[in-house]
């Protein structure tokens, strides 16, 4: 008979590796994902939840290749993985005593996030990938992302009022960046849902052309790399912790990697290959700029939050 105790003692101790297990994940379905596009498999299975008429797993058909159902199976296997990460990060959560209002709320966002992808996903097959359903399907990737790595934050703090620790500029600057950051990636969606990646050959596909969209999506990048280069000179002018510094720099390196990606897949006709970096680049990014987000703001130790920290790393 497993011991209660023993075991809830040790799921608290793995709750800071289930948070960072939530952001590799959702980074990883979102690349996935690129890959059912451009591998045009996004309709491989032609049901939801069922993958074929009749089956939940892939089945041999005179008219789906098995390569593509499997892809597109795949993808939806992940899910389930992220589906139980979710799981383990609320259940962490709700066994931690005293319970913590923010851990709970953002380990509760892993796990609804989960259901929310899932019911977007059966639309996105149900309605033939509709550009502007696997756009939706998309931008909820990062979002989770995001709320990962702010679980990850609080899990090594209090559940006080946040203070900065930098140049008290940086939070309302770091504010505009994550607003631009928006706008960057809602535009990114808009190129690849009038560009040629669309998950299947027979898809509509958003009828504007894909060099306006890429100007915009351009613009967005110019301005945001602007307000970086804005905190960056914040930061300068200190204070500014070296764990701060580290995320900066960690921030504007994938910045700048996810910029040199777009411009050569742009003039080099969009190649597959090129379309997954960048879909990878782009949830680097978000959880870069995320972690420069928590990692400049601190929220002081409470008695609660000593007695949590206890708790969660005592020994079975």
């Amino acid at each position: 008979m497993v011991n209660r105790t023993a075991l809830k003692q040790r799921i608290l101790q793995w709750q800071y590796g289930f948070a960072i297990a939530a952001v590799v994940a959702n980074v990883s379905i979102a690349i996935t994902g690129a890959v059912v596009r451009v591998t045009g498999s996004g309709l491989g299975c032609t049901e939801w939840p069922n993958c074929q008429p009749g089956s939940m797993i892939p089945i041999e058909h005179p008219e789906l290749d098995m390569v593509h159902q499997w892809i597109e199976y795949g993808n939806r296997l992940l899910g389930g993985v992220i589906g139980i990460i979710g799981g383990l990060c609320f259940l962490a959560a709700w066994l931690s005593r005293p319970h913590r209002k923010r851990v709970l709320w953002l380990s509760a966002a892993m796990l609804g996030g989960v259901f929310v992808q899932a019911v977007l996903g059966g639309i996105t097959v149900r309605t033939g990938l509709l550009w502007w359903t696997v756009a939706i399907h998309m931008v909820v990737s990062p979002v989770l992302a995001w709320f990962a790595v702010l679980l990850v934050r609080s899990l090594r703090e209090s559940d006080a009022p946040p203070r900065p620790r930098t140049h008290p500029w940086v939070p309302r600057v770091l504010i505009a960046q994550t607003v631009v950051l928006v706008g960057l990636l809602i535009a990114g969606t808009l190129v690849t849902g009038a560009g040629p990646h669309a998950g299947d050959q027979k898809v509509a596909r958003l009828d504007l052309p894909v060099s306006t969209l890429a100007h915009v999506h351009a613009a967005f990048l110019y301005t945001f790399l602007a307000l970086l280069a804005l905190v960056g000179y914040l930061l300068w002018r200190g204070p500014a912790p070296r764990d701060v510094w580290k995320r900066y720099f960690v921030l504007v390196g994938v910045v700048l990697a996810q910029g040199a990606i777009g411009f050569v897949q742009y003039f080099t006709g969009v190649p597959s290959v090129l379309v997954v970096l960048h879909v990878f680049g782009a949830m680097l990014v978000t959880v870069a700029t995320a972690a420069l987000w928590a990692w400049s703001r601190e929220r002081p130790a409470t008695v609660e939050a000593s007695q949590h920290e206890q708790f969660a790393t005592a020994s079975p």
